[in-house]
């Protein structure tokens, strides 16, 4: 399990390696074709700071070697807000007094139906709060049924599950899983995850080799840009994806690193702050770190970033997303988890894509495939 591997990897000598980097350590990552850890490290330093450029170019390269001038799109759909966790930075947080919505599986079908009537989209990402005696496997599994007609791929963003149940889902139409670490800071972390079923770090961090186990075709990681040291976060990741590659290698792969947002409980304000260019520059160095790996950026981000870095490195992005339960039909007045920066309609972010030169998909998956 990745835990163990984590626990011989320092915290405190990861972020002093990072920004012990020099100028020679960087050129010597850039001038390589295959990067380690360590290359990667180098790569997000303040020391390649001054080569944003070149990396840029390369980033670029790797992008259109590897997907061309394609950019995947998908859609969230939040089933439920109702969530046991005491997460500090989350609108969902068990003590935010708000009202609390599961969908009935007749309102979740009206939300597939709005949404087909936004656009074409064929990649559903159903999100849910971690309430399992509410909204637990069965609960998702009928969710998942009811979503086959509509969509051709089908993923889910909710708590760590055991291997069985995550195979369980696969034999409902389940393609891929998207779970973030949120941070890979052990000491701190429940710092931020104080009480409910995410305070058990090992059990979340190993449920990405729950995932692999079970066989999921696509697992998704990232970490929370604001919680932590975000260079030595990103780090742990790097070596979080190098250990599920090689374990689980016929498994497909992508990262998020979304920075920190408003959130509707009390005003957390990020402990770290990272800059447009400091995105940028993680964005590079993933995308030259590993060549395969899919990068996503959602509707987080503002459009000006995503525009950017849409011909540079990212080869999945949500659009039109709405993080309220039932947001597309239901209930639109229902509180966010948190607040979406790129408000764009599908139609302006096909249309800017496309004047772009990218070639927006929305449709990358088929069960036929499996």
């Amino acid at each position: 399990m990745f835990s163990e591997e984590l626990e011989k990897i320092s915290w405190e000598e990861t972020t002093k390696s990072i920004y012990a980097k020099t100028d020679a350590d960087v050129r010597r990552a850039l001038a390589k074709s295959r990067l380690n850890v360590d290359d990667f490290m180098a790569l997000i330093s303040p020391a390649a700071a001054p080569y944003l450029e070149t990396m840029a170019q390369l980033s670029q390269k790797y992008t259109l070697e590897r997907f061309g001038k394609t950019m995947s799109m998908f859609i969230p759909l939040y089933i439920t807000n109702s969530c046991t966790n005491s997460c500090v930075y989350c609108g969902f947080h068990v003590s935010n007094p708000m009202k609390r919505t599961i969908l009935t599986y007749e309102e979740i079908e009206n939300e597939y139906k709005a949404i087909k009537k936004l656009g074409p989209f064929e990649n559903l990402l159903i999100v849910t709060g971690e309430n399992p005696a509410k909204a637990g496997v069965d609960y998702i599994a009928k969710a998942l049924d009811i979503a086959k007609p509509y969509f051709s791929n089908l993923k889910i963003e909710v708590m760590p599950l055991k291997a069985e149940e995550y195979k369980y889902l696969t034999e409902h139409g389940l393609n891929g899983v998207i779970c973030f670490q949120e941070t890979y800071n052990k000491a701190n972390y429940n710092i931020y995850h104080p009480r409910g079923m995410k305070s058990n770090f090992e059990w979340r961090v190993n449920g990405f080799d729950r995932m692999g186990q079970a066989g999921v075709h696509s697992i998704g990681m990232g970490v929370l840009i604001g919680l932590e040291e975000w260079r030595t976060d990103v780090t742990m990741m790097a070596y979080h994806l190098r250990y599920l590659q090689k374990n689980y290698w016929r498994t497909k792969y992508s990262v998020n690193f979304p920075r920190m947002r408003p959130s509707e409980n009390g005003g957390f304000q990020p402990n770290v702050v990272m800059t447009d260019k400091e995105l940028a520059q993680l964005t590079f160095a993933m995308r030259i770190f590993d060549h395969d790996v899919d990068i996503s950026f959602s509707t987080r981000e503002p459009a000006y970033i995503r525009d950017n870095m849409a011909t540079l490195g990212v080869t999945t992005m949500s659009a039109e997303s709405k993080t309220e339960p039932g947001g597309y039909f239901s209930y639109p007045q229902t509180l966010e988890q948190f607040h979406v920066s790129d408000d764009r309609t599908t139609a302006e972010i096909d249309a800017t894509l496309k004047k772009m030169g990218r070639e927006p998909v929305w449709k990358d998956w088929d069960d036929i495939l499996n």
